[in-house]
């Protein structure tokens, strides 16, 4: 009997921190680094910790600035809205990123993803700027906050 209760005890503690994204829930989610309202489904952001802990973000840039100050924490995803797939959470570390001042995100960074290389390149053609990896994009905003403070 002890050890089915152990088992049970154990069961739940791994389905309690599973690491997967939580539901955005747009218009209600408040960005854990800015406090705005999570409303744009093109620039939201996640991060959910190797223990589960998901924090949500209204802007890409406000994840950069978050990752810095939790530079310590153990990070199980890294994800982004696809900018031309609104609303559809996506791998950051896959994504493309463009900084285009013709596609304006919420905390000033003009910053967007995209799952597929093929449409940032298409978005950079369309509204100027310059394209990222995910290295990239974080060496770049690398030492200073991204966006508009």
């Amino acid at each position: 009997m002890k050890n089915l209760i152990w088992s049970i005890v154990f069961i739940l503690c791994i389905i309690g921190c599973s690491v997967s994204p939580q539901p955005m829930e747009y218009g209600v989610d408040v960005c854990y680094y800015c406090s705005m309202t999570v409303v744009d489904q093109q620039h939201g952001a996640q991060l959910v910790t190797a223990k589960g802990r998901a924090y949500k973000f209204d802007a890409i840039e406000c994840m950069i600035n978050q990752m810095k100050e939790m530079e310590d924490t153990e990070m199980g995803l890294f994800l982004i809205n696809d900018y031309r797939n609104p609303g559809k959470l996506i791998d950051a570390t896959s994504a493309t990123f463009l900084i285009s001042p013709g596609i304006p995100s919420p905390m000033g960074a003009n910053l967007s993803g995209f799952s597929k290389s093929d449409d940032a390149f298409k978005a950079e053609e369309q509204f100027a700027g310059e394209t990222f990896d995910w290295e990239g994009i974080l060496t770049h905003f690398a030492g200073r906050k991204a966006g508009i403070q």
